[in-house]
């Protein structure tokens, strides 16, 4: 089964304590793409300036992506800047440059209408919405969302709560919407607002699951070498949903497989800068690389 995507297609300029990278391709729904391609087809709606290189469009369609829904419009691509300390959880943003992205208006292309996956990635909840008000019937809808439009459109954000299956936000917007420090207080206040299942991205801690009286850990892939930890929240939903679309198994226990394939996918993005290391893998990498989470979580019954 295919999924369907709407998000943001941008150039980033990143500089951790391992190095730099200047003006490379980023943005949530590349990221998104690129990593569930290894799983199922992607239908991708974003937008771009006309300075946004073909030989980048041509590379996600190698992938299998469909950028019939990428949008070129005179002007500049969105642009962001930002450094990472040490503390590779934590992105200072040094410049954001919208551009043509501060006018995005998603449409849905009617082939794309009936996707039975479909993810918003972090964009105006009020955009998600328009974007569910444009497709029939979806199996299956998750969305993310960052603190900006948790502080400056919360009533929005909840509306759209409230028709999505899965919602997926990082621990520190998880405590902001909810105004709990708990984060097993704030899971479930957030699932009163709608969402069958939360997940909470915890970065190098790995990920919680809350579904109903559930709960699932999944650790982060103990890794010695980490270059860029951009777009490692984007690749942890790409491959999750990709397989969740790949088996159309939505069932707790899928779910649960899903977010190690995510983790999975996470853990090889932050091996390189942009998608250096996520576009050139091979699924026998994938498959041994979630083949040693299962080791790294067994432990024998009482």
């Amino acid at each position: 089964m295919s999924i369907l995507v709407v998000g943001s297609v941008a150039f980033d300029s990143v500089e951790t304590p391992f190095g730099k990278a200047d003006d490379v391709i980023g943005g949530s729904a590349t990221y998104f793409s690129t990593s569930a391609s290894y799983f199922s087809g992607v239908k991708l709606v974003a937008v771009v300036g006309d300075d946004f290189p073909e030989e980048h469009i041509r590379e996600l369609e190698k992938k299998g992506v469909d950028t019939g829904g990428l949008k070129r419009v005179p002007g500049k691509t969105f642009r962001w800047k930002g450094r990472y300390d040490f503390d590779l959880n934590q992105a200072h943003t040094l410049d954001t440059q919208l551009n043509v992205f501060s006018t995005f208006d998603p449409e849905i292309p009617e082939s794309y209408k009936e996707s039975p996956f479909v993810f918003l990635a972090n964009i105006d909840p009020d955009l998600q919405l328009k974007v569910l008000g444009q497709v029939r019937n979806p199996k299956f809808i998750a969305c993310d969302t960052m603190n900006f439009w948790i502080e400056g459109k919360p009533e929005a954000l909840r509306r759209l709560l409230k028709k999505v299956d899965l919602f997926v936000i990082n621990e520190g917007e998880a405590r902001q919407l909810a105004g709990e420090a708990s984060l097993v207080k704030a899971a479930r206040s957030i699932l009163k607002d709608g969402p069958k299942t939360l997940i909470i991205k915890r970065g190098e801690y790995g990920a919680l699951m809350f579904n109903g009286g559930s709960i699932f850990a999944a650790p982060a892939y103990p890794l010695e070498d980490i270059y860029d930890p951009t777009g490692a929240g984007d690749s942890f939903a790409g491959g999750l949903m990709g397989y969740l679309a790949n088996t159309g198994d939505t069932s707790e226990a899928s779910i649960r497989k899903a977010i190690i394939f995510g983790s999975v996918m996470a853990s090889f993005n932050v091996e390189a800068f942009s998608l250096e290391r996520l576009s050139s893998l091979t699924l026998e990498q994938i498959r041994a690389r979630y083949a040693e989470f299962k080791r790294l979580t067994h432990f024998e019954g009482l």
